[in-house]
């Protein structure tokens, strides 16, 4: 009832959070994709209204792909790869005849106040039914909207009454009507209602008047608006009730329990069906479902929540990540370090950690009456290699790199698979300079940043330069010339960006990325950011060419932001099916029957050999030795009979490319080793 936005509409989620996000800063997670300015791309017209694709998806923004399908048409497992690879290419053509965009709340004022007003006629809907039922809040957000209700738990079967009741409500064309009274009105009416949670918004608004919007004569809500004119400025068949959810009032895990009801809104019935289809693609690429079906990694619950198991399918893709990673550092200059995971308390009480982000970090452990901590992050360690000597000016530039494992406490309501963890790995870099070597530092980082990211085919980024805060250190001339070669460097690098005034850290002015996945979801990945407060804090120093003692610049980077969320993306940007150089089984041997074993075991031995990550698969029919495969998503198969035996062949199959004829032993492990090395196909 309470879709308070003189709060929520700076914040829409500043009153409550979900139980998978524990920060209120956080948005919620909505189950097809994170926040992003164009949360849903293009969708072809015809393939959306259809309803063709599959089980669902989903992923965050990482692909580079040139032309974003949200709609991929699925067949069963029998379907052969050629006829998959023609289908694609025929939907792709079809789809990019007519497409779909769907707006945002951005780029569509009468979408927001579409979803503003749902929430309300939600909430009327809900306290209707079940008039016990408390109300708090109620914003619109990306997808959508929902709101928080004290009320008894609710099914799936409570979501279509509610809706049904919606429905109703929409046909009655009530008014939307604005009412501004006094803070002393505004608490009569709320106490006359015994709603203990409108009263405790109410204390939290300190501007007046008190502006109130009705529904009718029936319901009414503190709320600043905007909305509709009438109920019947919605369409009732683009409005769908989504899920259930948990929410802590006040997003205090102290406080009161709450039901969450999530809901998603269009302009019209055709932007909701492409809106479901793209959720179900979202679904159907579900790293979580995708890391078990695949067995990549799992979370086990006897070890506890958010600590990441690495199978061995995907501790081979951690190593491919890591090997390309750190030699591409070190062609760029780059020491790497390895670094302890715990260290005395007094080491984080010297960075500020414990006064600033204590309540991210575990409790202390006392070791022989000395107190120890696990580390949340990971620049401390590096400030203390730096200053293991003293330095000159013509030391620097000096950058190291770690990949660098760190531990940060989460409530166990907001661990989501990869994406939100208490353990994982950062890919840590800083690099110590002189104030005039920051522009080509800063240039470095994006050159270094756009290589890496590009290896995975992502090539499409958002790119956003944040500028001194209101509250910072350091003085205005550093900050200056810092904020200043950050742009010039991003100016240089030709990528265009935008400029978050005030939005930098207290520390320093920084750059934030965000890349596009195969979906156009936007991703939070790489960062660079100057620090002017832990080279004072720590005391590092360097010796100038006057012999005086100065104190260099610190920068703070990182590219891919952690392994294991950065594998996330990627299980999702490929829906599993990695391309060959990445794949963890590059080559499936398959023998007809039993009786091309051994020479199936020779051949697996040569290709393990040449490097080549093959296995063989027997004790199974071919059609579903091949099908089996084919689930599990590996790129090549070999078949091997009789005929192959003879003449020391394999016949190969791609899982994209069909059946690719019979080729000797030795141009097969060519053939692979070269695409995997240019990072094509085979």
């Amino acid at each position: 009832m309470f879709a308070v936005h003189r709060m929520a509409t700076s914040h829409p989620l500043s009153s409550s959070v979900l139980l998978s996000s524990p920060s209120s800063s956080r948005p919620p997670r909505i189950p097809a994709f994170s926040a992003a300015k164009r949360l849903v791309p293009s969708v072809p017209r015809r393939l959306a209204a259809s309803g063709l694709g599959g089980s669902g998806v989903r992923g965050e923004k990482w692909g580079g792909a040139p032309s974003v399908r949200c709609a991929v048409a699925t067949e069963s497992a029998a379907q052969s790869a050629s006829t998959r690879e023609a289908e694609s290419l025929e939907e792709t053509r079809k789809g990019e005849e007519e497409r779909i965009v769907l707006p945002t709340n951005e780029s569509s004022d009468r979408l927001l106040r579409i979803r503003h007003t749902c929430a309300h006629v939600m909430a009327m809907a809900v306290q209707k039914l079940f008039p016990d039922a408390k109300v708090t809040i109620g914003p619109w957000i990306d997808n959508g909207f929902y709101y928080d209700f004290d009320m008894e738990r609710l099914t799936d079967k409570d979501l279509k009454r509610i809706k049904k009741e919606m429905d109703r409500i929409i046909g009655k064309n009530l008014p939307l009507v604005r009412e501004e009274v006094s803070r002393d009105e505004a608490q009569r009416r709320i106490t006359a209602m015994n709603e203990p949670y409108k009263m405790e918004i109410l204390e939290s608004i300190k501007e007046e008047p008190i502006t109130i919007y009705h529904i009718g004569n029936e319901w009414w809500d503190l709320c600043a608006g905007p909305h509709v004119e009438s109920t019947g400025n919605i369409n009732r068949k683009a409005v769908e009730l989504e899920s259930l959810a948990g929410a802590y009032w006040r997003g205090d895990e102290k406080r009161q329990m709450l039901q969450r009801i999530y809901g998603t809104a269009w302009e019209n019935e055709e932007q909701l069906k492409a809106y479901l289809h793209f959720k179900e693609e979202a679904k159907r690429r579900d790293h979580r479902r995708l890391g078990q079906d695949l067995d990549l990694f799992s979370i086990q619950e006897e070890a506890g929540g958010g600590l990441v198991f690495w199978h061995p399918k995907g501790a081979i893709i951690r190593h491919i990540i890591e090997d390309s990673w750190k030699k591409i550092h070190m062609e760029h200059g780059y020491d790497l370090l390895y670094t302890p995971h715990v260290a005395r308390a007094h080491l984080w009480k010297t960075s500020g950690h414990l006064d600033f982000y204590k309540e991210n970090m575990y409790d202390q452990m006392n070791i022989e009456d000395d107190l120890y901590q696990l580390r949340p992050m990971n620049c401390p360690y590096h400030i203390l290699v730096y200053k293991r000597k003293l330095h000159s000016y013509r030391d620097f530039p000096i950058r190291v790199a770690e990949l660098g494992t760190v531990y940060r406490y989460e409530l166990s309501g907001s661990l989501h698979g990869l994406f939100r963890v208490r353990g994982f790995t950062q890919d840590d870099a800083h690099i110590f300079c002189l104030e005039d070597q920051i522009r080509g530092e800063i240039r470095g980082v994006l050159d270094l940043t756009e290589r890496i990211l590009l290896q995975f085919g992502f090539s499409k980024y958002e790119v956003n330069l944040s500028t001194r805060p209101e509250k910072a250190v350091g003085d205005d001339d550093i900050w200056d010339k810092a904020t200043t070669a950050l742009r010039e460097a991003l100016d240089d690098k030709g990528w265009s960006y935008q400029i978050d005034e005030g939005g930098g850290a207290f520390y320093g002015p920084k750059i934030d990325l965000k890349i596009e996945d195969a979906l156009g979801r936007k991703w939070q990945c790489s960062t660079i950011q100057v620090d002017f407060n832990l080279p004072q804090r720590f005391d590092i120093t360097y010796v100038d060419s006057n012999l005086e003692k100065k104190r260099p610049i610190m920068i703070h980077r990182a590219v891919l932001g952690s392994l294991e969320r950065f594998f996330g993306v990627l299980i999702e940007h490929y829906a599993g099916d990695f391309p060959l150089w990445l794949s963890p089984i590059q080559a499936r041997i398959l023998p007809v029957t039993d009786n091309q074993l051994d020479f199936c075991n020779e051949v697996t031995r040569k290709l393990k050999k040449n490097e080549v990550r093959a296995e063989v698969c027997h004790g199974e029919r071919l059609p579903k030795l091949i099908r089996n495969a084919e689930k599990q998503k590996i790129p090549l198969m070999a078949v091997v009979g009789p005929k192959e035996v003879e003449t020391g062949t394999v016949t190969v199959r791609s899982r994209f490319g069909g059946e690719l004829g019979s080729i000797t032993i030795d141009d097969f492990i060519y053939r692979i080793t070269k695409a995997s090395e240019n990072r094509t196909s085979f």
